[in-house]
């Protein structure tokens, strides 16, 4: 598999095909067996989770991993600290420090919750969570976002307006897109790669997909034939 900056590349597949196996091991949290992960020219395989996020690959999760208790604005201001080499014992000044807050709230706009920064992240809606999650990931000031099912839990007004920035973003970030919602990956990807059971059977631009055969038979269905 190759995923170019300035493009989706969406990994599809059925349930247990190993989709998220495979976000696992690009981001760090699980280390392959054989093969290598090569990321701006450099070989990351033995580069630890931390060390990737460095380089510039961030992610988000499939099961949301926002901090509860804090608000949605402290939560990005996180890892914008984190970044910049601030020391978390300053907390409290850290959130009045403009050059933290700042470029938070610019982010909090960008993904549509710019007015909910002082909401507690644990009192957001599912399809809020995975807002913030991305506004998490971008935080990190990541040059390639891995996004694990971006589009979970969110309605079709959500979804629609991610699909929007996601589209935008992809102008300055490359992405890999695992995501169930075909018809997001349809409208986001230039490139698609389809997962059976650990085995890639077919990658191409997304026209292809849709003629592919064996694409058809083992996943897609007449729906998306």
């Amino acid at each position: 598999m190759r995923a170019q900056q300035g493009e989706v590349h969406a990994v599809i597949g059925p349930n247990g095909a190993g989709k998220t196996t495979l976000v696992h091991m690009l981001s760090g949290f699980l280390r392959p067996d054989s093969g290598s992960i090569v990321f701006g020219g450099d070989d990351i395989t033995g580069l630890s989770a931390p060390g990737r996020v460095q380089r510039g690959l961030a992610r988000s999760f499939q099961i949301t991993s926002v901090f509860r208790e804090f608000t949605v604005l402290e939560n990005v201001v996180l890892p914008i600290q984190a970044r910049q080499g601030h020391s978390f014992r300053f907390w409290q000044s850290a959130m009045r420090d403009p050059g933290l807050t700042g470029p938070a709230r610019a982010l909090l706009e960008e993904v549509g919750l710019g007015d909910r920064a002082a909401t507690r992240a644990g009192h957001l809606a599912h399809g809020e969570q995975r807002q913030l999650e991305i506004a998490i990931a971008l935080a990190t000031n990541p040059s390639f976002l891995l996004l694990d099912e971006p589009m979970a839990g969110m309605g079709p007004e959500e979804n629609r307006a991610l699909i929007d920035f996601l589209g935008a973003l992809k102008k300055t970030h490359g992405m890999l897109l695992i995501e169930h919602d075909l018809d997001a990956v349809f409208a986001l990807a230039d490139r698609i790669t389809v997962l059976v059971y650990g085995r890639v059977i077919a990658s191409g631009r997304p026209d292809e997909i849709r003629r592919n055969r064996e694409v058809r038979t083992a996943y897609l269905g007449e729906a998306h034939a």
